[in-house]
């Protein structure tokens, strides 16, 4: 037996002993891409909806929620193709838009 033989054993590290990932770790940590850093969510949009409160009769309401998912989606185009057709400019009339005309689709 050599007694100047070196040991090539190495120290056993238990897997058990790595500190636990809870959500908290995961919630902070950066996503990235090699070097490019990746945004969390929902890009922001380049023209955002606006939130406004709008009473309408409750049998309204319920026609469009039985119409399924998406149902927002679908109202905002309904709106957007019975929307009035804007001619003139905001200003018109120099008062700061209050002047300006609207040619919708009804008749009166």
């Amino acid at each position: 037996m050599s007694a100047s033989k070196k040991s090539t054993r190495t120290t056993w590290v238990d897997p058990d002993d790595a500190p636990e990932l809870t959500d908290d770790f995961f919630q902070r940590a950066e996503l990235r891409d090699g070097d490019k850093l990746i945004r969390r969510g929902r890009p922001k949009s380049a023209a955002p909806s606006v939130s406004v409160s709008l009473r309408i009769p409750p049998d309204v309401l319920e026609c469009w929620k039985s119409t399924g998912p998406g149902w927002q989606t679908r109202m905002v185009a309904s709106l957007k193709s019975h929307a009035p057709k804007r001619v003139g400019t905001p200003d018109a009339g120099g008062k700061g838009g209050l002047g300006a005309t609207f040619n919708t689709p009804y008749t009166s």
